[in-house]
């Protein structure tokens, strides 16, 4: 592939719900430049961008992969991404390497909850959008209504540059609303013709939109409008470009992509509407100076580099995928992670044609491209040089709430797997693998229970290891309410040397929820020598990883030596220490033992139309509704007070709830008493595994 010019790329990230048509946007994108020689199809599992495995087999987007294309002497790097909720920081990913988005909507199904995510995104990154209505060539796809009902959503800055041409409920063709000319497709050629009748009402009307729009860019050109004069189509495009750009006009085009009917204009409006690198800015701080970088993208300033995404493949091997934020980068550059502090000879330089790497000369400003082999580059790392050291924001990537136990099914594979999972976080930001000693079991984060379930397909297909998931164990904890006053006598005779431990002991609460226990000791007069009191705080350490309640670790608790005997010969620092761990297990159930449980501070953002479900269903799981308050864009946030195990299942309700409209976060508040049958059910529990294998894991 050609080097190409920060002025010559457009960077375009392909945005839309599930199944809206991206993938095989991209994929009449790449047949029309060239890049292949046949249309592929998601269902045959043969596209440029949907390579891997489990996205062929599934048949649909996990992972958001490049498409760069040449046309008409400009490279567009199409990045499609995935459309399902599970997969969203694949998206954002995509969407901080863009510089101009298409939100792809399905003109039979119209406007999806995946659209109103995509448009909220851009609204985030104040990216220059398209909306493109795929699946004309459908029966029942209606680009009007979905024209109507952007319209009424998201106002008058919708701006269809296209209307179809419809005959015997057939898509033949569009009118071109700056032209005002008919087009007609004959084969793969557009040819001229009359603008249809029905046609011509609602082509005065997007074209004084349009005009409007024009007209607004500046006080000379509102003067001519309202002075009756008409704009050349070269004022119009401009103007348009303008608009555009600064995201006060969206462009509404239509077309189908299994036909590659629309593509050839959708190509030349990306080249003639959305900006170029250059027309953006991107800035960092220089860490030498502490002050603001401003790298906008310009050829001629010192090289510095961005990593948006790292592909780990098992079979095309380790990438980083880069954005060049200023500077030319080059093959055998010498290049500094600023975040690992490590200087690396980056080697060759390449584009990523779906799985296909091109190797390039070079990479200038504004251009998208992979470097093999760093080492220990990772997503969110800034690249510059040693003498310019340049540190970029990371972009933001939503935080996983869904988890899993997760354990192997050959525990000859611990080690394999937990490799295949490092190299799975690296290339998925969303992906948490978290060790939960206290409870002594393993937990696999992702964004929802699809996610999960591919990771462990992927760990089986690509790594070869299995891994089964199970209903997570809930971080209980135990304490006591009451006070305790036991003796605990450890005496054991054998030939020769015996054992003997003697101690008696207060057990009441300590009122500190943050730490497992407090140790004091009140022995007077001797009666248990001094050397033996770390033995018996040893005792008390051991007993609270495992309560005797239910074996989950105990807080709270204040435990005092007050007397006790010992043997001048036979006592020892084991006895002492064995002497406190039975005394602890008899003071610990007699002082009223209650089993606490974690209370998660969760916040539910909804559209208003829900709010009513999930008030009620957050009561249902045992919450406590703290409040509403308002949030942009007509939703609510509920806040709520939920148990931990009240939260187990919540992705797929809530979205079942809302139709994939609502999200939710939670974080860890406190410890509340856990309701008598919570805890009866978790005694009992304990005791069936205890009498099954003898376990208490």
């Amino acid at each position: 592939m050609k080097v190409y010019t920060t002025d010559k790329i457009r960077n375009v990230v392909l945005l839309g719900h599930g199944g809206s048509g991206k993938t095989s946007l991209a994929e009449a994108f790449g047949y029309l430049s060239g890049i292949t020689s046949r249309m592929g199809k998601v269902t045959d599992g043969n596209t440029i961008s949907d390579y891997s495995k489990e996205e062929q087999k599934r048949q649909f987007s996990i992972n958001t992969s490049i498409v760069p294309i040449e046309w008409e002497g400009y490279k567009i790097n199409v990045i499609d991404t995935p459309g399902y909720f599970d997969f969203v920081g694949e998206v954002e990913e995509a969407v901080s390497a863009a510089g101009a988005a298409i939100i792809v909507v399905n003109g039979k199904s119209g406007i999806e909850v995946g659209t109103q995510k995509a448009w909220e995104l851009c609204e985030k990154y104040k990216l220059p959008r398209f909306v493109y209505v795929s699946n004309m060539d459908v029966d029942n796809a209606s680009f009007r209504q979905v024209v109507e009902d952007m319209t009424n959503q998201y106002g008058k800055k919708m701006a269809p540059f296209h209307l179809p041409i419809r005959e015997n409920e057939k898509f033949v063709g569009y009118v071109n609303v700056i032209t005002e000319t008919g087009n007609r497709w004959q084969g793969k050629e557009v040819v001229p013709c009359e603008v249809p009748d029905y046609n011509k009402a609602n082509l005065q009307l997007c074209r004084d939109t349009l005009m409007e729009a024009v007209a607004e860019t500046s006080e000379e050109m509102m003067e001519r409008y309202f002075g009756g004069e008409t704009f050349s189509e070269a004022e119009i495009r401009a103007a348009l470009r303008t608009n555009v750009c600064d995201c006060s006009i969206v462009p509404m085009t239509m077309g189908s992509n299994v036909l590659c009917q629309g593509m050839y204009t959708l190509l030349d409006d990306i080249i003639k509407y959305m900006p170029s690198p250059e027309n953006r800015t991107c800035a960092g701080i220089n860490m030498k100076t502490n002050e603001i970088y401003n790298a906008d993208y310009d050829f001629a300033k010192a090289k510095s580099a961005y990593i948006w995404k790292t592909i780990v493949d098992p079979f095309i091997g380790k990438y980083s995928l880069i954005k060049v934020n200023s500077g030319v980068l080059k093959t055998d550059d010498l290049i500094y992670n600023v975040d690992r502090d490590i200087e690396e000879k980056i080697g060759k330089i390449y584009v990523l044609q779906g799985n296909k790497p091109l190797e390039v000369p070079e990479l200038h400003a504004g251009d998208i491209g992979a470097l093999a082999k760093l080492t220990a580059a990772r997503t969110g790392n800034s690249l510059s040089t040693k003498a310019t050291t340049i540190k970029f924001g990371k972009s933001e990537i939503s935080t996983p709430y869904t988890y899993m136990r997760y354990k192997p099914k050959n525990k000859g594979d611990v080690d394999k797997i937990s490799q295949a999972l490092q190299k799975l976080t690296h290339e998925d930001q969303t992906i948490r693998v978290v060790n939960d000693s206290d409870n002594r079991q393993l937990l696999l984060y992702g964004m929802g229970d699809q996610h999960l379930e591919v990771i462990v397909s992927r760990l089986l297909n690509e790594y070869k290891v299995e891994v089964e998931l199970t209903q997570p164990k809930i971080a209980y904890r135990e304490t006591i309410r009451k006070q305790s006053d036991v003796e605990s006598k450890y005496k054991k005779q054998s030939g020769g040397h015996g054992q003997y431990g003697h101690v008696k002991m207060r057990f009441g609460p300590s009122g500190d929820l943050e730490q497992p226990y407090v140790f004091e000791q009140e022995v007077v007069g001797g009666a248990v020598p001094k050397n033996y009191f770390p033995a018996v705080e040893k005792g008390i350490q051991d007993s609270v990883t495992k309560g005797p309640l239910a074996a989950y670790p105990v807080v709270g608790v204040k435990a005092v030596l007050y007397d006790g005997s010992y043997h001048p010969v036979d006592s020892s620092e084991m006895a002492f220490k064995t002497a406190a761990i039975q005394a602890f297990r008899k003071g610990f159930m007699e002082a009223g033992p209650v089993l606490l449980e974690p209370i998660m501070s969760v916040k539910v953002v909804v559209p208003d139309a829900y709010t009513g479900d999930i008030m009620g269903d957050l009561n249902k799981r045992r919450g406590r509704v703290l409040g509403m308050n308002p949030a942009p864009g007509g939703k609510q946030v509920i806040e709520a007070d939920v148990p931990m195990s009240g939260l187990f299942g919540y992705c797929t309700e809530l979205r079942s709830m809302t139709g994939g409209r609502g999200d939710y976060s939670y974080e860890f508040a406190r410890y509340e008493q856990a309701p008598s049958d919570v805890q009866e059910k978790e005694v009992a529990a304990r005791a069936s595994k205890v009498a099954e294998d003898g376990s208490e894991d």
